[in-house]
């Protein structure tokens, strides 16, 4: 089973950046498949602001977030308890799922499939779950197709150091292209495919992503970058500084393309 490395990590500013993600803002293109009683899982939950919007819109249905790792999982059940709504979360391995076969009606994984060294296996497992005629439902984004205004030299860098320091963890960070031709390996025949992006042009939008980013650098990626010998301190500091001056660029523009996918069992 492989056992794989998180480029992200899990420090406060990625808890709280994945935090800030929604079902309408995430998983917009699975909204209209679900109904009050739906049963779903959602593998790699981080702190389950996503599984908790989705478990208040399926409602009385039962609802679970699981994670490789219990770091996230306190704020998750934390949510849910504020927001009143009933979902349980968990450890459990997205290669080896503790569910029986068929036992849930969706399953879900946003960002989840960039970061695994065989996400043809994990998706195989998550349509093992699934029950007869449920759906399979995978959003990710493709790092490559990162597009932004003003154009600054650091953040080519910052995108070359990232997409580095993912391959080197044996991950895809442009995974979005790659959804059919996984669930296409995984046995999935019936796919609807589509694709969404995240924008950020307004100035609480650039701040949430651009700020976030200026401290994310040091953090997970960052560290890779300089023990993996790929990057100084000094040039982490600069990209850090080109976030910064992004953000508060008045015509700052910065769109993430995703892959979406739906495969039904």
């Amino acid at each position: 089973m492989p056992h794989d490395t998180y480029t992200h990590g899990h420090p406060e500013v990625v808890v709280r950046s994945h935090a800030a993600r929604t079902a309408e803002n995430s998983c917009g293109y699975l909204l209209p498949h679900l109904s009050p009683g739906t049963s779903l899982l959602d593998v790699g939950c981080g702190p389950g602001s996503i599984t908790v919007d989705l478990a208040a819109r399926v409602a009385p249905g039962r609802v679970r977030g699981v994670e490789l790792v219990d770091e996230p999982l306190e704020q998750a059940r934390a949510t849910a308890a504020e927001r009143r709504v009933d979902a349980e979360f968990a450890s459990d391995d997205a290669y080896a799922l503790s569910e029986p076969d068929g036992s849930w009606d969706v399953v879900h994984a946003h960002q989840v499939l960039q970061h695994l060294s065989d996400p043809v296996a994990a998706l195989s497992e998550m349509r093992r779950v699934t029950a007869p005629g449920g759906l399979v439902a995978v959003r990710d984004a493709d790092y490559a197709g990162f597009h932004w205004w003003p154009h600054d030299p650091r953040l080519d860098r910052w995108l070359e150091l990232y997409r580095a320091v993912a391959r080197g963890n044996d991950a895809e960070p442009d995974a979005g292209r790659r959804l059919l031709g996984w669930a296409h390996a995984a046995g999935f025949t019936d796919v609807t495919p589509s694709a969404s992006i995240w924008c950020y042009a307004t100035p609480e939008a650039r701040e949430a992503w651009g700020g976030m980013w200026a401290d994310r650098i040091h953090t997970g990626v960052g560290r890779m970058a300089i023990e993996r010998g790929l990057a100084e301190p000094s040039e982490l500091d600069a990209i850090s500084a080109a976030w910064r001056e992004w953000t508060a660029h008045p015509d700052g523009w910065f769109v993430v393309p995703h892959g979406e996918l739906l495969g039904r069992v």
